[in-house]
């Protein structure tokens, strides 16, 4: 326990000592400290995606930073697109021959919406969620979406677990930013 201690209290100097170093860099300039901060952070969503979307022989898996490019572009969760084809498709595997549609999105019957690409899917759907279902909302909330985009009332449900397994993917997969010199 005492070594436990030892090693969190070292962890927690080294931490502090390199704040303190940032903070003399910026020169006591509150917007060069935050210019230095935002470099050093690094956007791996799209790594988490195609991580998560591998495990589900996705063949949308090339297509990670995309669902990332039009999440940010239409201010969308970056995991709302992808865990809707989740659960309308299985990521992609169950879809209409040649549609590259595995959001289920204007498939009624045999009345069939086509994509060229998933990249036409895919910014098609970020597009028309934002547009058409959440409109000025600021979040992406699948049970805003849900009850006039499926029939389903557990479509919202559904949608909210693959969300939730991709945060927990990302989470077990996180790699630490903290350097430790002892």
């Amino acid at each position: 326990m005492k070594k436990l201690i030892i090693i969190l209290i070292l962890i927690f100097t080294a931490f502090v000592s390199q704040g303190k170093a940032h903070a003399l860099e910026a020169s006591g300039s509150s917007a060069t400290l935050k210019s230095k901060v935002a470099e050093n952070k690094v956007d791996n969503r799209a790594e988490i995606l195609k991580g998560f979307l591998e495990q589900y022989n996705s063949p949308m898996v090339n297509e990670a930073e995309n669902f990332v490019k039009y999440a940010d572009k239409y201010d969308l969760d970056w995991r709302l697109v992808a865990s809707i084809a989740g659960l309308e498709s299985g990521f992609g595997k169950h879809i209409p021959y040649e549609s590259y549609n595995a959001w289920g999105w204007g498939v009624y019957g045999d009345n069939v919406i086509r994509f060229e690409s998933w990249e036409e899917g895919i910014e098609t759907i970020s597009h028309g969620l934002r547009t058409r279902y959440l409109k000025d909302r600021p979040e992406s909330d699948p049970y805003v979406i849900g009850p006039t985009y499926a029939s389903s009332p557990t479509w919202a449900v559904r949608v909210t677990f693959f969300m939730n397994r991709m945060e927990e993917y990302r989470l077990r997969n996180a790699k630490s930013t903290l350097a430790l010199a002892l």
